[in-house]
């Protein structure tokens, strides 16, 4: 009988190594992870052009002055407000505000509907859906032929939207809000591409496709491109806040998780689903072992182990009940070389972390092995 399992102390993403691409709003997803127990690897991929800097921004803000648009599309609530208070920087915030009292104003969701209300505008309409889809299909049924519409860009391409309302005969203005360019210092996105490729990291957040993109393009600049796509596909769970952030990844064949709803918190509940329904779980000698990222739950008690006993439980577990040679076990442990006394320290470390020296067998001159429980040992071994 297994031990009866008390209400774990720790969160659902205990155990577990999330890396976070954001630059914006990554101290708030960062807490939301942490919160939840999960160990966070913060590595922006991108940076933030300041928009009161921004000479394209600054550019198109004149041009839809000179030439008022018919349409306006805002499509989030930080971009829309930055946008008015750059202008009001440069001196032309009322100018704005009046040119766009005048037009026909579309806000992609409630969010970016209270931003435009805060500016002392109103909205003209906005989907349910929080849809740029929806948004589209409106401006195609009212007809765009020879209209100018601008689209309020947040940072990353709208699939098809802007290529949709060209073809149907629009002038299309972008107005480049919060503009993304590579960080400065690339070593944080450095380690994150390294631990995606050692399987350090259990998942990888994004929330903006030029994240995605910026990771990727690393990853190739260092000659790993390959590597870190395969681990995305196989061991670390790539979780973006919607379609179009997911793109960049699933062009590339990846397979990726999101929220129904886009936002940070829907994002973390997602992970708090996933991450533990793929950790792998094993009776064994009376207890349930869960094996997470970087620490093993014993009857839902939480012990923390070192990369090393890590390295070496994932290897006894890929066959559980089966003896796993030590020279097997030596390949497994990160830069050993051939002393295999290396595999017995860093089994002895794994026994101490596990405070349940029974749970790994040794099998004298053969190796180790989980002492996998007789009834499940029979499943495996007919598996």
């Amino acid at each position: 009988m297994y031990e009866q399992q008390q209400r774990p102390e720790h969160g659902p993403l205990a155990g577990f190594t999330v890396g976070v691409t954001a630059a914006r709003r990554a101290d708030e997803l960062g807490a939301l992870l942490q919160r939840r127990g999960a160990a966070v690897l913060h590595a922006p991929a991108l940076r933030i052009v300041p928009l009161a800097d921004d000479g394209e921004l600054l550019a198109a803000t004149k041009d839809l002055i000179d030439q008022a648009p018919d349409v306006v599309v805002a499509t989030t609530a930080i971009g829309f407000r930055g946008w008015i208070e750059a202008a009001e920087g440069w001196g032309l915030g009322e100018t704005l505000l009046e040119r766009l009292r005048g037009v026909e104003l579309l806000a992609r969701g409630p969010k970016v509907k209270g931003s435009i209300r805060a500016a002392g505008l109103t909205e003209d309409w906005s989907p349910s859906s929080e849809s740029m889809a929806e948004v589209l299909d409106r401006l195609l049924e009212e007809g765009v032929e020879g209209r100018r519409v601008a689209v309020q860009l947040h940072g990353e391409p709208l699939p098809g939207f802007v290529e949709a309302l060209r073809e149907g005969g629009a002038e299309v203005v972008g107005v480049p809000v919060y503009r993304w360019m590579p960080p400065e210092d690339l070593s944080p996105l450095d380690r994150l591409v390294d631990a995606t490729v050692s399987r350090g990291v259990d998942a990888i957040t994004f929330t903006s496709a030029p994240a995605a993109v910026s990771l990727l393009a690393r990853a190739e600049e260092r000659g790993l491109l390959s590597e870190v796509l395969a681990a995305l596909n196989h061991d670390v769970l790539p979780a973006c806040v919607g379609p179009v952030t997911a793109l960049p990844l699933q062009s590339r064949g990846i397979d990726t998780v999101q929220p129904e709803r886009f936002r940070l918190g829907p994002l973390v509940q997602l992970l708090c689903q996933q991450l533990p329904n793929r950790a792998r779980s094993l009776p064994i000698a009376g207890h349930r072992v869960e094996i997470r990222g970087h620490a093993v739950l014993v009857d839902s008690e939480l012990k923390p182990v070192p990369p090393a006993g890590m390295s070496l439980l994932r290897a006894l577990s890929r066959r559980p009940g089966w003896v796993v040679p030590r020279a097997d076990l030596l390949r497994a442990l990160p830069g050993a070389g051939r002393d295999e006394h290396a595999v017995e320290t860093a089994m002895a470390r794994l026994r101490t972390a596990l405070g349940a020296p029974k749970l790994i067998q040794t099998v004298v001159k053969r190796g180790y092995r989980l002492a996998l429980d007789p009834v499940a040992e029979s499943k495996y071994a007919d598996a």
